[in-house]
């Protein structure tokens, strides 16, 4: 496993930041890590990137222990934390050599230079002050000093907040290219980023884990109500459709285009079907529409 942690414990004074989490990423994996604010998302990834310490529990990070062998976590980790630390008064490229120097990256400092310029599109911008570049290249500024060192493992803090509809595209192809290569933990708030990105999705709130799967899985298993719409042939009474059994509440979309909700477990399909015989209509369209997965965020967290 690339990242593994096992009954993390965090406290802050009294307050526990974080209660027991366990959970493993396996490499090559792009795993969205969300949460509502106050959740212990940033306290986790800080934990396995070794700024701070766990109270308790253990991580390893490319087999690696994070308190016995930080300097080896650093090396297998790039990290761009949720506020991207910049030196707003250096020039990219400078920007870039001086990360490069840190990770002592020696005669491969140029080349790679090169390749990570090339790789978050910053050719045009590479000469330019880092204070001078918008909030999206920026981000792409953090995402090269993330990856100079071509590390294994990649822990990204809400890397797309505050970016527009262009760039949030851009960043996102650029994660899943990168996590073809390497093991990506992603935290963020926006749902469509996870399915358009995710592999796989925690979801923690105050502090303990209280989802672990795809996204499908969560939003196939999760549901604690059906959406049905359909359409018949004819126009139906909103009475007629109340009175269908397991149906609790009915919204029109159009006289002859309904949306059935129910609270049942079983499928109520098969039940609007039989109406629709018994009263002599035809349905033209009968779709259940899939639990959103902010509805299942929702549901895990409030």
């Amino acid at each position: 496993m690339s990242i593994q942690v096992n009954n993390i414990t965090k406290l802050y004074g009294k307050q526990k930041a974080l209660n027991e989490v366990s959970f493993e990423v396996a490499k090559g994996e792009i795993i969205g890590f969300l949460g509502p604010n106050g959740a212990g998302k940033s306290t986790m990834m800080k934990i396995i990137t070794c700024f701070i310490p766990p109270t308790t529990g253990t991580v390893s990070v490319c087999g690696y222990d994070v308190n016995e062998q930080s300097i080896e976590v650093r090396r297998c980790v790039g990290y761009l934390p949720e506020n991207n630390p910049l030196y707003l008064d250096m020039y990219v490229k400078e920007y870039l050599e001086f990360i490069a120097g840190i990770h002592s990256l020696g005669k491969k400092t140029k080349p790679r230079i090169h390749e990570m310029i090339e790789i978050t599109g910053l050719q045009l911008e590479q000469h330019k002050k880092i204070g001078a570049l918008s909030k999206g290249y920026r981000q792409r500024v953090g995402l090269a000093q993330a990856l100079i060192h071509d590390p294994k493992v990649l822990i990204l803090d809400e890397p797309t907040t505050g970016l527009d509809p262009n760039q949030l595209a851009e960043i996102r192809e650029l994660i899943r290219s990168v996590g073809k290569e390497k093991t990506v933990l992603l935290s963020t708030h926006i749902m469509q980023e996870v399915k358009a990105v995710c592999d796989r999705v925690i979801i923690i709130n105050k502090g303990n884990i209280v989802a672990n799967d795809t996204t499908e899985t969560l939003q196939n298993t999760r549901t604690k109500k059906q959406v049905v719409k359909v359409e018949f042939d004819t126009q139906v009474s909103k009475l007629k459709l109340t009175s269908i059994e397991g149906i609790n509440e009915v919204e029109e979309i159009t006289p002859k285009q309904w949306k059935l909700i129910s609270y049942k477990d079983e499928d109520i399909r098969p039940t609007i079907f039989q109406f629709a015989v018994a009263n002599q209509l035809a349905v033209l369209t009968l779709q259940k529409e899939e639990q959103s997965l902010e509805e299942v965020f929702k549901q895990l967290t409030q």
